[in-house]
């Protein structure tokens, strides 16, 4: 029996796309919200009922709320998935769905505000005795209180925004003379970003790894973890990829950091699905901050533990208990993504806009497409430039390497410049197959990120291998697919005659 009846998505692009899926499977019925520029979008789509909520800015549609609880309202929903992003992590969005009698997926809006607040969180951990970077629990008063702090620290030091993360508002300091600048041009970005210009100091590791490990909890009390992710390579404190489990902890650490990231939960008093980041170097994990929502790079860990993170969430906000224990849960095989975005990555990320006029998504034993776009699709510069996710599971590491650089060469997506030449070069690369990773891997190898034409490419060997490539998508293209179905044994048509299942 369906645990809820209709159930609102408040997000868009693969997101929501996979939430949907998720509610089909449950025999749940779905409404997705969209904006002008999404009318024909796949999770419009593929929802069982779409309502329109605004213009294409998201200040007048994903991030209405008022107009969220309408479409909910109009159409019956009883609780309302966030997705990511948007309006996920905002409590006041939380309160109002549950001030509207409705069931908000995700944890309560004192758990969001808790750990939202950097500073806040800190204190909290410290009080559950989870390792915390070495800093300041409290926001700075001003540049003055910056100089003071960083002297107890020692340099070089990392101003952060209290209120958010995604590298807004944050800055790394070498010296004494470069800080108060520094700590003003923090202050202004996070006002900007969050609306609260409040930074704090801690200490700056020099080469890190991002880890962070997926939690579970229900209204019972009980939280799980679901082990970890390494989520090392980023670009501005933006992931590119991301594997589980990580290649470099041990039984023993990744008992440690697990049990640490109970109390974390445990002290929030956390309900459904939660990462809480660390940062790794030389043996030791430190806090690093909580999400309280569901993640990117979900789709890992759901392969190498067998469960559907999606589905959990709506079962632990029905108020389902958990049936299983930290014992029950095993992590087998290994699993990678990859965030394919619409951006030249070779010439710095810049966004790139067009219509996605072809669209050639890998398949095989162990290979998964999560995504928001069709052929015909029109990306923007109104939203993230995510435009799916490529996520592939073998038995090993190295098995699981080698299926990904498959995948990727059979990836195709033409009308906008992508970053899958960029994901290329990294799975290939020898320091990610060896797991030798941090944080700072794109700075330590920039030849990832050269131009094509500067990284030793052929161009009359390139002239060959894209006349190939159009050779082979003509004869694809021109093969019948009658009967042709998706992984999740759905037709690739509606009755509405719509094409949806190219999205993921």
């Amino acid at each position: 029996m369906p645990l809820f009846d209709t159930v609102l998505v408040a997000n868009r692009g693969e997101i929501a796309v996979r939430i949907l899926r998720a509610c089909r499977e449950m025999g749940i019925r779905t409404v997705a919200v969209h904006s002008e520029a999404d009318a024909q979008a796949p999770h419009v789509l593929v929802a069982d009922e779409a309502v329109l909520i605004g213009p294409a800015p998201s200040a007048e549609s994903y991030l209405r709320i008022d107009r969220i609880l309408e479409a909910a309202a109009a159409t019956g929903a009883q609780a309302i998935h966030p997705g990511y992003g948007f309006l996920a992590e905002r409590a006041p969005f939380a309160e109002a769905v549950e001030g509207a009698g409705l069931v908000f997926l995700g944890p309560t809006a004192e758990t969001i505000r808790a750990m939202g607040d950097k500073t806040e969180a800190r204190r909290r951990m410290q009080a559950a005795e989870v390792p915390i970077v070495p800093g300041m629990v409290d926001p700075l008063a001003d540049a003055a209180a910056a100089v003071e702090a960083a002297e107890g620290l020692g340099y070089p030091v990392l101003l952060k925004a209290a209120a958010g993360g995604g590298g807004k508002g944050m800055r790394v300091v070498e010296d004494p003379e470069a800080l108060p600048r520094a700590f003003d041009a923090a202050a202004r970005e996070a006002e900007a970003a969050f609306g609260d210009g409040s930074v704090y100091l801690e200490r700056y590791l020099g080469r890190p790894r991002h880890i962070e490990i997926q939690i579970l909890g229900d209204m019972h009390g009980r939280v799980v973890h679901l082990g970890e992710r390494e989520c090392s390579i980023q670009r501005r404190h933006q992931k590119l990829v991301e594997e589980a489990p990580s290649a470099v902890l041990t039984p023993e650490e990744r008992a440690a950091m697990g049990a640490a990231a109970v109390r974390a939960a445990e002290a929030v008093d956390y309900r459904g699905a939660g990462t809480v980041e660390f940062l790794y170097q030389d043996g030791e994990f430190f806090f690093l901050e909580m999400n309280t929502r569901l993640q990117v790079e979900h789709p890992v860990t759901e392969l190498v533990t067998g469960l559907d993170l999606v589905q959990w969430q709506l079962r632990v906000a029905a108020g389902e208990p958990l049936p299983f224990t930290q014992d029950d849960v095993t992590l087998t095989g290994h699993s990678i993504e990859c965030r394919v975005t619409a951006e030249d990555a070779f010439h710095g990320f810049l966004p790139s806009t067009g219509r996605i006029d072809r669209l050639e998504v890998p398949t095989g034993p162990g290979v998964r497409w999560d995504g928001g776009i069709d052929e015909g699709f029109d990306v923007g510069l109104h939203y993230d430039p995510l435009l799916g996710k490529l996520i592939v599971h073998a038995d090993t590491r190295e098995a699981a390497i080698d299926r990904l650089a498959r995948a990727l060469d059979e990836l195709v997506i033409r009308g906008v410049e992508t970053s899958i030449p960029v994901h290329r070069r990294i799975v290939r690369h020898e320091a990610f197959r060896s797991g030798d990773l941090s944080i700072r891997f794109l700075e330590e190898y920039p030849e990832v990120l050269e131009p094509e034409g500067e990284a030793g490419a052929d161009p009359a060997v390139a002239a060959v291998a894209a006349a190939l490539l159009e050779h082979g998508y003509r004869e694809r293209r021109a093969a019948p697919r009658v009967g042709q179905a998706s992984d999740s044994g759905m037709s690739r048509w509606r009755a509405s005659g719509w094409p949806w299942n190219r999205a993921g």
